[in-house]
């Protein structure tokens, strides 16, 4: 399935509303079991450029060629969900 702009935008309301970043995973994996949702540090991404910015969250777009991993700006690539949180 493509992501599109309407379920980034919800991801983003999820996301961005939510008490906490793990909360926030929790959330979204309950509402998209098919979508990966994965917490990194900060630091981890520094360098690349978030899909969403969330006040001090971060959502980035991820794809994986099945071993390797890699952010992309393009969200019908996209089979992962990167959230960070800035202290």
């Amino acid at each position: 399935m493509a992501m599109t702009p309407d379920y980034l935008r919800d991801a983003g309301e999820v996301i961005g509303a939510a008490s906490s970043l793990r909360d926030a995973a929790t959330l979204w994996r309950a509402r998209d079991p098919d979508m990966r949702v994965v917490l990194v540090d900060a630091m981890d991404m520094q360098g690349e450029t978030p899909a969403l910015l969330l006040g001090a969250r971060r959502v980035y777009l991820a794809t994986s060629n099945g071993h390797c991993w890699s952010i992309t700006q393009q969200p019908e690539e996209a089979t992962a969900l990167i959230l960070t949180q800035e202290d």
